[in-house]
């Protein structure tokens, strides 16, 4: 019935003020007590998982972007975050939401599915599930087509209120944060909720392998074999990935270009609402 309820609700597109923009393979977590941000979101997910584990005691709100890379660290990582600002409230319980994925062709949101629902149930303490939208729950078919019905969800963490959303600003630094994931990297809490700053980096890798051969390739090419779900992709996929790519060749070393001191990239809410970048030195 909930999922019924979440999947009827039309897409609200999130500005960016008050925002904190989650991407795949990153979580963020806060409290309602937080005065710069008041919703955390994140889109985009075809056979990924989006997961909010909430505190009803505390507020204590996470959102993560899953794909299935390492789920049960990610559970441990979800769990830690969410009890670290939970341990001094008395009452209350935790509450899980599982939005995403859809029946694919290669089942891998099934999976994801089952390993999610398996990572949370070893956990020691009880998690209760809420909301259930995933695979099955989240598909529609269209001429023998599956797609996702929902693609991305925002919490308020304010009021908890969970609902279907779109994002036409998906920063700061949003190529750099997507270079992180496409290199392998393992989920990344980006926020730090008790200085409400945003944190990205330092992050290091490698020249990426083949970037040239991908960047010739034409949009069909880079959907099929850069997807994990070609046919049901989001119309700003191949462009998003182009940008990733490109962002990756202009930047084989980030540890000399954008990395050189090995601090994090800080950013922090203005006045506007809006992510300004801080020098580092200030902190």
């Amino acid at each position: 019935e909930k999922a019924k309820l979440l999947r009827s609700q039309p897409a609200q597109i999130v500005e960016p003020k008050g925002l904190l923009y989650v991407q795949q393979r990153e979580c963020a977590v806060t409290t309602p007590k937080d005065g710069s941000v008041s919703i955390l979101g994140s889109d985009d997910a075809t056979t990924c998982h989006i997961v909010v584990l909430r505190h009803t005691g505390s507020g204590a709100t996470c959102l993560t972007h899953c794909d299935g890379s390492d789920t049960e660290a990610e559970v441990s990582l979800i769990m830690s975050s969410v009890k670290s600002f939970s341990s001094s409230t008395g009452c209350g319980r935790l509450e899980v939401h599982l939005v995403g994925g859809f029946n694919d062709d290669r089942q891998l949101s099934q999976k994801l599915t089952n390993q999610l629902l398996r990572a949370f149930d070893l956990q020691p303490e009880d998690v209760h599930l809420v909301t259930f939208c995933v695979t099955e729950l989240n598909d529609r078919e269209e001429q023998d087509t599956h797609f996702p019905i929902i693609y991305g969800i925002a919490v308020n963490v304010k009021t908890a209120e969970i609902f279907p959303a779109t994002f036409p600003v998906k920063g700061p630094d949003e190529d750099l944060r997507s270079a992180h994931t496409l290199t392998g990297a393992p989920l990344t809490n980006i926020y730090d909720a008790k200085t409400e700053q945003l944190r990205i980096g330092p992050y290091f890798w490698g020249p990426f392998p083949h970037v040239d051969f991908w960047l010739e390739q034409d949009d069909a090419q880079i959907l099929q074999n850069l997807s994990t779900s070609p046919l049901a992709e989001p119309p700003h996929f191949v462009s998003h990935i182009r940008s990733t790519l490109t962002f990756l060749k202009e930047h084989p070393f980030p540890s000399r270009s954008l990395f050189p001191d090995r601090k994090p990239r800080i950013y922090k809410k203005n006045e506007e609402g809006l992510w300004e970048q801080v020098c580092s030195d200030k902190i």
